[in-house]
């Protein structure tokens, strides 16, 4: 009997951070990591050359862009000749607060955040879905926030995009049920990375770990460790989940 083909997944934002954890933890596991980056080039083969095993690519695209999106799916299955599974991890987080912003830049990170955090995973779960129905099934992993359920107090455009990407999860996991393609959410808090690494060390650091009963914050290593059991083993019938991955630093 032939063995099975490693599974193709598609990890977005994977040069840094908890997406190149995640990739990490999925090569380990013997995954081929379709690893999506959005400009750095540097940061993308840094992370690629850390990868377990072989068969793994990387990928530039801008999610914002709709037509980049389509370029994107299509480029992975024409260099793996298919794919598996989606992890929607890419985003942004710039700040809005209302207070301060002016109209003009209010506008400006509103449209930048929705594009890149709602509807460039809505366009990448369109896209891959259609090769899954062709395949008998796939899977889908999104990556939110805490920040969806407790706001964000100089980022409301970062928490929208966040939980509207929660509900939009949940009922794809409704619609695509019965095409074997469960779909699976998990919500992080503060996690320690170089995107974090600011609040985490300033002036409110202290404030932020006070929140945390473990006495620290999440690691980007748990965060790899999580997306990749959801991504190769959790069961079906967790389809529709929102996983909070905070430290109970918010109960809900």
């Amino acid at each position: 009997m032939a063995a099975a083909l490693p599974p193709v997944i598609l990890v977005t934002g994977a040069s840094r951070g908890i997406g190149r954890a995640i990739a990490q933890h999925l090569a380990r596991r013997g995954a081929r990591v379709a690893l999506h980056y959005a400009r750095n080039d540097a940061a993308a083969r840094d992370t690629l050359a850390t990868l377990a095993g072989e068969g793994h690519a990387p990928f530039r695209a801008d999610v914002a862009d709709p037509a980049a999106c389509e370029r994107l799916v299509a480029d992975v299955i024409a260099h793996f000749g298919r794919l598996d599974v989606l992890v929607n991890n890419a985003g942004i987080y710039e700040d809005d607060a209302i207070k301060s912003a002016s109209y003009a830049e209010w506008q400006r990170v509103w449209r930048r955040t929705i594009d890149t955090n709602l509807l460039g995973p809505a366009n990448l779960t369109y896209l891959a879905v259609q090769h899954f129905r062709t395949r008998g099934g796939g899977r889908i992993v999104n990556i939110t926030s805490r920040a969806a359920f407790r706001g964000e107090l100089t980022a409301q455009s970062y928490a929208a995009s966040k939980a509207a990407l929660n509900i939009t999860g949940q009922s794809l996991a409704r619609a695509l049920g019965p095409d074997h393609i469960p779909v699976f959410t998990v919500a992080p808090g503060w996690i320690d990375t170089d995107m974090a690494v600011g609040a985490l060390t300033g002036p409110g650091a202290a404030e932020v770990l006070a929140q945390h009963p473990l006495g620290r914050v999440g690691t980007a290593d748990e965060m790899g460790a999580t997306v990749a059991w959801l991504a190769l083993e959790a069961p079906a019938n967790l389809t529709g989940c929102v996983l909070d991955a905070n430290g109970a630093s918010y109960l809900r």
